[in-house]
């Protein structure tokens, strides 16, 4: 299946203690960390695009730019959203953002890479 601008897919979690910036060691307080908002829409820029690669084929993340704008406290439900915006060959550029039950927690970029699974992995290792 083609890569197409306009694919999107949603990632819901409720935050927990281990999402919390000061169980990931990312602040001193227990609201949603950043880092777990930057894994939130890693996670959906990969589900937008599920299915869709060759077999031999992942994609990996690039570039990150993310603000975010708002706390949000452990129990509460938070959504990530990624909708591809461009296909440059093989970098994918995604828009991105978060929510919760108040409104916009987070929104940015994250640009990932087509890369061949089997190559890429000789190469880190």
């Amino acid at each position: 299946m083609p890569l197409e601008p306009g694919l999107t897919a949603t990632v819901t979690v409720t935050v927990a203690d281990a999402d919390t910036a000061s169980s990931l060691g990312s602040g001193e307080v227990d609201v949603l960390g950043t880092p777990r908002v930057v894994a939130l829409v890693e996670q959906a820029a990969v589900e937008a695009i599920r299915g869709r690669l060759d077999p031999a084929e992942t994609s990996v993340g690039m570039r990150v730019q993310l603000d975010h704008l708002a706390p949000t406290g452990v129990g509460a439900e938070v959504t990530a959203e990624a909708t591809l915006e461009k296909v440059q060959g093989r970098r994918l550029v995604f828009t991105v953002a978060v929510n919760d039950a108040r409104g916009l927690v987070a929104a940015g970029r994250v640009t990932r890479v087509i890369v061949e699974t089997e190559r890429f992995l000789q190469k880190a290792n």
